[in-house]
């Protein structure tokens, strides 16, 4: 008896798994037929729906186990059985990675963390996904050796299968084909197994379709992606051609919102795009494609075997230390650790639930390549003994009500975990000339890109924002963080007084909402060359007026544009149409 009560309820946790990821296909599925309709809003909204479908099915299939089986003690051997009959279900499942996850996350609502264990839980997989193909392959070759690129380029456009047609596909080819003499010189050798293979489903975000495939050329592999926009008139049309490691790397930035794409095997997709991009994970690819629950758990493994084979101490962050968060890291491990502090001393004035729920908006949010995601976790379980002394000391002072002593381990009961980022207040203090003006330029664009996302950061300060790899500055401490149509933008009001201009307190009152953007340059622009790039690139966001246009903007629904790879990589402009009106390119 106990053998067939631990397949029912294998089988019962296996069928909440499949019904999670049959709607999570059909959502994402959908995102081809919003895309055609240029429904903008109906893709914006999916994007947040779909990141709960998966807490909404743990939660149902909870219930069903609760309502159909007597739950008996994790320690109990049924569990173990459990486990084992669950195994027995996936080898041949098409998403055998996601559904052990799916598993730990059932096990990990219903009983206490001290039962997490490899016994109990999938810690460590136990069915490859190395060689899973999808009944219909996921890639389509392509000969441009043989057929000519002119060719090529037409069988992959239509291929793609899209019911609205391109509006001059002529010009897309012309485009692309001197894109490819530009960037791939025609004497470059070519081996005899040289083709292109482009994945047969389109990735897409917010108001494009990111058609992802690589160059294969004797050992090399060379990524590229044509970005397909609809102008909402006319057709589609091929807006640019991006190709190289790091152009393809930005298109996957842990700072943008995840992709959809319908795929029936996701490892397989993920197990293309890695030799693409080695610098990101399978965590990262994982989550990129909307799977951030399998790429939380993903990264907490490779977590585990990073500190295996390290012998480096968890330490304090670099950077001014925040009012609201305590933050450390591992050097050897390109991540910070953002835990909630107990209290927060003057002039922060927010309870715990108000810092989460930031952080939730920031996830649901189209972060436009200027805000950093964030995994969430509970309950994790650190090595006490890797804990600098300085680090262990600022979180029991700040921390202690996060923490928990097991043994020899340290548990943090909630964190945030990020990429890390040279903070730009660091960053600026050791630049050269040319690094200033690089950094302020990007700081300068991250705000704009920020305010066409309808978010106003807050607090503008240097060490808020941190800059990445690649050069681009990215805003990741959200405690302030609003929608910017909360803010009230207003200038300054002239003193009654001249000498009312040199008191200690200001003569204009001001509302918890108000924001006087002149400000900004009293309280950031201290450093003379600093002060010098921002007017010249962004004097305008001194201006309210600016930050009310943008408002207005938002409340009338325009969706901004906002690109995700640089002006250069974009196509010439689509001429005027008929009677002069022109049809303004969109993401």
């Amino acid at each position: 008896m106990a053998w067939l009560e631990a397949k029912g309820i294998a089988q019962a946790i296996l069928d909440g798994f499949e019904r999670h990821y049959r709607l999570f296909r059909e959502i994402s599925a959908g995102a081809r037929q919003r895309f055609e309709d240029a429904d903008w809003p109906a893709g914006q909204a999916a994007a947040r729906a779909r990141i709960d479908f998966y807490d909404r099915r743990v939660t149902e299939t909870v219930a069903v186990l609760r309502r159909d089986f007597r739950l008996r003690e994790a320690n109990d051997p049924l569990w173990q059985q459990v486990k084992i009959e669950y195994q027995r279900l996936l080898p041949q499942h098409h998403q055998p990675e996601l559904a052990e996850t799916f598993y730990n996350s059932l096990f990990c609502r219903l009983f206490d963390r001290r039962y997490y264990n490899n016994r109990n839980i999938f810690i460590w997989p136990l069915i490859s996904t190395e060689h899973l193909e999808a009944e219909i392959p996921i890639f389509r070759p392509y000969y441009p050796a043989r057929d000519g690129f002119g060719r090529v380029i037409e069988r992959i456009l239509a291929d793609l299968g899209f019911s609205r047609p391109f509006r001059d596909p002529r010009r897309d080819r012309r485009n692309l084909l001197r894109a490819i003499r530009q960037r791939f010189p025609p004497n470059r050798a070519r081996f005899q197994n040289f083709q292109l293979a482009v994945l047969c489903s389109p990735f897409f975000r917010n108001k494009a379709a990111y058609v992802v495939g690589k160059a294969i050329n004797g050992a090399d592999q060379i990524p590229f992606v044509l970005a397909i926009l609809n102008d909402e008139a006319r057709g589609l049309y091929v807006d640019a051609l991006l190709s190289g490691e790091e152009e393809i790397s930005n298109i996957f930035s842990f700072s943008r919102a995840y992709f959809m794409v319908d795929t029936e095997v996701p490892a397989a997709i993920v197990d293309f795009l890695r030799p693409l991009m080695p610098r990101k994970g399978k965590a990262e690819l994982y989550t990129a494609i909307g799977l951030h629950k399998f790429g939380k758990a993903e990264f907490y493994r490779d977590f585990l075997k990073h500190l295996r084979y390290s012998s480096d101490d968890l330490v304090v962050a670099p950077g001014i230390r925040g009012l609201v968060m305590s933050v450390f890291t591992l050097p050897s491990f390109p991540f910070v650790f953002k835990v909630i502090k107990d209290r927060f001393p003057p002039p922060k004035e927010l309870t715990r639930d108000t810092v989460k729920a930031k952080y939730r908006l920031v996830q649901l949010h189209d972060r436009v390549g200027r805000m950093a995601d964030s995994w969430e976790y509970s309950h994790v379980a650190f090595p006490l003994a890797r804990f600098s002394p300085e680090l262990l000391a600022m979180l029991r002072a700040d921390c202690a009500g996060s923490l928990e002593i097991d043994g020899d381990q340290l548990i943090v009961k909630h964190l945030y975990i990020e990429r890390r980022l040279s903070p730009l207040n660091l960053y600026l203090q050791s630049g050269d000339e040319e690094d200033i003006s690089h950094a302020i330029g990007e700081y300068g664009n991250a705000i704009r890109e920020l305010a066409a996302a309808n978010i106003f950061p807050g607090d503008l300060l240097f060490k808020n924002f941190g800059v990445t790899r690649q050069g681009r500055v990215v805003f990741y401490d959200y405690d302030e963080l609003c929608y910017l149509t909360e803010c009230q933008f207003r200038a300054i009001p002239p003193p009654p007084y001249p000498e009312m201009e040199f008191a200690e307190e200001p003569w204009y009152s001001a509302g918890p909402n108000d924001i006087f953007p002149e400000e900004f340059a009293t309280f950031l622009l201290t450093d003379p060359r600093i002060r010098r790039v921002f007017r010249e690139r962004h004097g305008d966001l001194l201006d309210p007026a600016w930050w009310r246009a943008r408002q207005a903007a938002i409340e009338a629904h325009h969706l901004e544009d906002v690109f995700p790879y640089p002006p250069e990589r974009r196509f010439p402009p689509l001429p005027e149409a008929p009677g002069g009106a022109s049809y303004q390119p969109r993401r």
